[in-house]
């Protein structure tokens, strides 16, 4: 006689697993029907993404927030540069009077969902705010794609239209782009190091080049500290 057998209850339980994956996997395809040129672990992320926040606030993983307390920049933000993810450079004396949220994306992430919220938040403070995204593999290889490939998985399945830079390194090595360099090192921006903990960290910077507030992972970009970091 097999185990399963012997034990009835054990039966029940498989069983029921069983249809509580079905269910799931079902809802995944569901939740994620307009979605296209998705791998099934970025479905999965994108449909678990509300769970995954919730967690990550109550154990309190990647929730950080810091800000300025009126220092000044040591280098002009301004005179940074950074390539495009069509090639082309970025000046950033374009951003002069508007404020600027710069983030280090990846598509294979569970915080990858952001995107939608990114391009929601751009949609309403287009006008005084400026989003960037900067892809990177630095974190648990999430982000394999060529610049292509990222352009297109964005477009396609979040509609983004702020920028997007080159792929790039974020954490601190002798291969970090520029502006996260900057973001990161407080000789250069007067007073913060904190690196990003992982990937979708936020860095805003305000009208007149200073960078006044950092938010982790966890802090959703529509969150109530964000949107008054803007509006301030």
């Amino acid at each position: 006689m097999s185990t399963i057998n012997k034990y009835p209850g054990v039966k029940k339980i498989l069983i029921l697993l069983f249809m509580l994956l079905l269910v799931f996997f079902g809802y995944v395809e569901l939740a994620t029907l307009n979605s296209t040129h998705m791998t099934y672990r970025q479905k999965i992320l994108k449909t678990v993404y509300p769970a995954w926040m919730w967690w990550s606030r109550i154990v309190g993983n990647n929730s950080s927030e810091l800000a300025n307390s009126n220092a000044e920049p040591v280098v002009p933000f301004y005179t940074l540069t950074a390539i495009l993810n069509n090639g082309n450079e970025f000046d950033f004396a374009a951003l002069k009077g508007k404020k600027v949220l710069l983030v280090n994306t990846a598509s294979d992430c569970g915080y990858t969902d952001q995107y939608a919220e990114l391009e929601k938040l751009y949609e309403k403070y287009n006008k005084s705010l400026v989003i960037i995204g900067f892809p990177s593999n630095d974190f648990k290889q999430q982000e394999k794609g060529t610049d292509e490939e990222i352009a297109a998985f964005c477009k396609q399945n979040y509609g983004i239209t702020f920028p997007l830079m080159k792929k790039s390194m974020v954490i601190k090595s002798d291969r970090q782009n520029e502006v996260f360099k900057w973001l990161t090192d407080l000789s250069l921006n007067g007073w913060n190091s904190k690196q990003p903990s992982w990937n979708f960290c936020k860095y805003l910077v305000n009208e007149k080049g200073m960078l006044t507030n950092y938010f982790g992972s966890a802090v959703s970009p529509l969150s109530k500290d964000v949107l008054k970091a803007i509006e301030k």
